[in-house]
């Protein structure tokens, strides 16, 4: 049952951290009742007239404080598509928006990524902020500037960096999540154990949120484009990634990272770049999340390693982002034998 908005009452100042790109810098807010900040960050940037594209009732979409229409939308990677793309921008022109105007996202990933797209591509970009309000979206998603929509042939094949302009993750939107939503967001914490967070486990929600946004902050200030060092955040998506593809998107992106995260750590292991212990310390850190650690039953390895050739990473033969002496980071040319060792682990 959907948990009724509570009535907006004062909260402690929220975490504050800042993604640094210069003039295109922007504060993530994290705590309760940040959503109601949206009037305040709509004035700082001048937006004048706002759509909001929301997949939240009526009661937990926050009014901008301008001129704004309502675009009702649906959470899930069926509709993370160019046609929802079109969609959006079309609603985008029929309610007038300009260049001086701004887009809001409410919803989960998949709602931040299509919403971000849109609006980088609509009048080649105009302003969005983002309301992230599922786990995931709120440790990952919403933050770094990438947005994509999803082609018949892959996932996130087609998108563009657009930076929004400030990012609300109100954890009381986390109140009303289902456990399976709460396991999708714990598997893009779980692989943020492999690339620097640390150990998150039993901490509370907010500070395991500002971890994994600190650390994404600091990657993407640093790498913005995926030229380098922004390759360590897709640790465990590469064959995350095949999982959705292969079970129609049966299993979430989360629950898929996580399994693509002590798949990670077993490849490591094959290629002889980590030690047992550290393999073993992927599962402990996956299980310890209540994610499943196996490959689901029938998927197909020949499928798998097919879709992870067509991996937008994957320049160079079978690619992976994979620990090892000097941490994490992207290695070419893996090969499909130590994959499939890895995959036969599993």
């Amino acid at each position: 049952m959907q948990a009724s908005a509570p009535e907006p009452r004062a909260h402690a100042e929220p975490a504050r951290i800042e993604v640094a790109l210069g003039e295109r810098a922007y504060p993530v807010l994290i705590g309760p009742g940040v959503r109601h900040r949206l009037p305040a960050e709509v004035a700082r940037i001048g937006a004048r007239r706002v759509v909001v594209v929301s997949a939240r009732p009526p009661e937990w979409t926050p009014d901008p404080g301008v001129p704004h229409r309502v675009v009702p939308a649906r959470d899930g990677e069926h509709d993370k598509n160019l046609a929802t793309v079109e969609q959006l921008c079309r609603a985008f022109a029929e309610f007038g928006l300009t260049r001086a105007d701004a887009v809001v996202s409410c919803g989960g990933g998949t709602i931040t990524d299509v919403v971000g797209l849109a609006a980088g591509l609509y009048h080649r970009g105009i302003a969005v902020i983002h309301l992230p309000t599922s786990l995931l979206a709120q440790v990952d998603a919403s933050v770094g500037g990438k947005t994509a929509v999803n082609l018949p042939e892959g996932k996130n094949l087609v998108g563009v960096y657009w930076q929004p302009r400030a990012v609300l993750c109100d954890t009381e939107h986390l109140d009303t999540l289902p456990r399976r939503e709460w396991r999708n967001g714990y598997g893009e914490i779980a692989r943020a154990h492999f690339i620097g967070a640390g150990e998150l486990r039993g901490r509370p929600v907010a500070e395991q949120i500002a971890a994994c946004v600190g650390l994404k902050a600091r990657v993407v200030a640093a790498d913005e484009r995926d030229s380098g060092l922004r390759h360590i955040l897709n640790y465990g998506h590469t064959l995350g990634h095949a999982l959705e593809r292969a079970t129609d998107f049966g299993l979430r992106h989360g629950e898929a990272v996580g399994v693509g995260t002590v798949f990670a750590g077993r490849l490591a292991g094959v290629l002889g770049r980590v030690p047992v212990e550290r393999v073993a310390e992927h599962h402990d850190v996956v299980a310890g999340y209540g994610l499943d650690t196996d490959l689901p039953t029938g998927v197909d390895h020949d499928e798998l390693i097919a879709l992870m050739r067509r991996d937008k990473k994957a320049t160079s033969g079978l690619s992976f982002v994979l620990d090892g002496p000097a941490g994490p980071e992207l290695v070419a040319d893996v090969p499909e034998s130590a994959v499939r060792a890895a995959l036969t682990g599993m």
